[in-house]
């Protein structure tokens, strides 16, 4: 049987515009969601930008993860504060710069909100007018691939008002929940740009000490969750002797591709879709792309259900390592701020320390250098500075530190605070003991 596919070929050609006719479809917009950090659309930003510039547009509200640097260089320059004003959910290194050239930090209107909420967040409590994002070539079906980035992506385009995708050869066709049609889309763009790129910095001899320990808990057939860091990235340097490990996770990087490859990662051990190399998002260099390319073993899904802990906690053996900025001595982690503004975001953080622990035999570890700017700040504090608690003191499990490992589970304030305080640089041991004595602990 011969199918003729010739119409949605013509429905694609109907709907393949330039990047700046496009950007003029934001006439009647207020919100404009964006992919996220792969996903974002160069082509498109540029395009929107220089419709703003030209008062083709009104000005938007955009919504948007981890912004890349073609956002950084069109929607957040200067030039544009009094036309596009940010709702960042997760901040980068670029929206922190984004940030200094502004001059004020309310031109970001960050939004704290756990990463499974995100899409249920940007699709009920605001009008999510238009969807901008990458998507890899269409296939023979009139199918394109999210890839990278299910994310709250695989929420949004099913219920913006418009749809605007820029094909890209270079974005890898994945798995599982994260395809649209091309009747789904309003207008698309031609622009096979490079796909952004990232990579790890080199593993210091703190970041091997915690990873070291963290390796120790992890068992043969454990399903893993491994944050960004140099620690997660150094735990997954010390795995390869391990056998059939699976994996849950926020994040695909190129370190868990090259376990995967090495068949260190199988997923015959999981509890929860076997075999299946479960993700919500990636972020890595040209030969993690490629490697993700068409491979069915790996699969895509909104972060709605990967990083829902109800989900999460399916996983038998389920363990999470994530870092942090700071860990005050009840226990509570601060991910997300910096001396009180913030560096980050929310993300998955808590969605993987809760569904960890609700999982059988599960293990949570927040890892953390004991101090920082070179040893003249201690990282574990008496309280947290900030108004930033990612995960409250009743969900944190273990915390690591270039000193030590504590399982917080069952202890009390003092047992709490007396094991933390072993964890910090021994320079600071003296004075958090005072400050624990000061707050009635010890």
């Amino acid at each position: 049987m011969i199918i003729d596919n010739s119409n949605i070929y013509q429905e694609y050609d109907r709907k393949c515009v330039s990047a700046l006719y496009a950007a003029r479809q934001l006439d009647d917009v207020k919100n404009l969601i964006l992919g996220m950090s792969v996903a974002m659309p160069p082509g498109l930003l540029t395009a929107v930008a220089a419709a703003l510039k030209n008062n083709d547009i009104p000005p938007l509200s955009i919504y948007y993860m981890h912004g890349s640097e073609v956002l950084k260089n069109t929607l957040l320059s200067p030039e544009m504060k009094s036309m596009v004003t940010p709702h960042p959910i997760f901040m980068s290194a670029h929206d922190r710069e984004a940030i200094k050239r502004m001059g004020v930090p309310n031109g970001m209107q960050f939004i704290p909100a756990t990463f499974h909420q995100v899409g249920r967040m940007l699709t009920e409590h605001i009008s999510p007018d238009c969807f901008m994002v990458t998507v890899s070539r269409m296939d023979k079906h009139g199918y394109f691939s999210l890839g990278t980035n299910a994310d709250y992506g695989a929420s949004v385009i099913r219920k913006a008002k418009k749809i605007i995708v820029e094909v890209n050869e270079h974005m890898p066709r994945t798995f599982g929940e994260c395809t649209v049609h091309i009747s789904e889309v309003d207008y698309l763009i031609e622009n096979n740009q490079p796909l952004m790129e990232s990579h790890p910095q080199r593993t210091s001899e703190t970041d091997l000490k915690i990873a070291t320990q963290i390796a120790g808990y992890i068992q043969d057939g454990d399903t893993l969750q491994m944050g960004i860091g140099g620690v997660p990235n150094s735990v997954l340097g010390l795995l390869g002797e391990h056998k059939n490990l699976g994996l849950h996770s926020e994040l695909f990087s190129p370190a868990i591709a090259k376990l995967i490859q090495q068949g260190v990662i199988t997923g015959k051990k999981k509890s929860w879709m076997q075999h299946k190399h479960v993700f919500t998002l990636a972020i890595g260099n040209r030969a993690m792309y490629d490697f993700m390319d068409d491979n069915p073993s790996v699969v895509g899904y909104p972060a709605s259900w990967v990083n829902n802990p109800n989900i999460i906690r399916k996983n038998k053996n389920m363990v999470s390592v994530n870092a942090a900025i700071e860990v005050d001595l009840a226990g509570q982690i601060n991910a997300e701020q910096l001396n009180g503004q913030t560096f980050s975001g929310t993300g998955g953080q808590l969605d993987f320390v809760r569904g960890a622990y609700a999982a059988e035999n599960g293990r949570s570890f927040i890892a953390l250098h004991s101090t920082a700017k070179r040893g003249s700040i201690s990282r574990i504090v008496p309280k947290l500075k900030g108004s930033a608690v990612t995960d409250t003191r009743m969900d944190t499990h273990y915390v690591v530190t270039e000193y030590g490992s504590v399982n917080l589970k069952g202890k009390s304030l003092p047992e709490r605070a007396r094991a933390l305080i072993l964890l910090a640089h021994p320079q600071f041991r003296d004075e958090l003991s005072q400050q624990a004595r000061e707050l009635g602990w010890l």
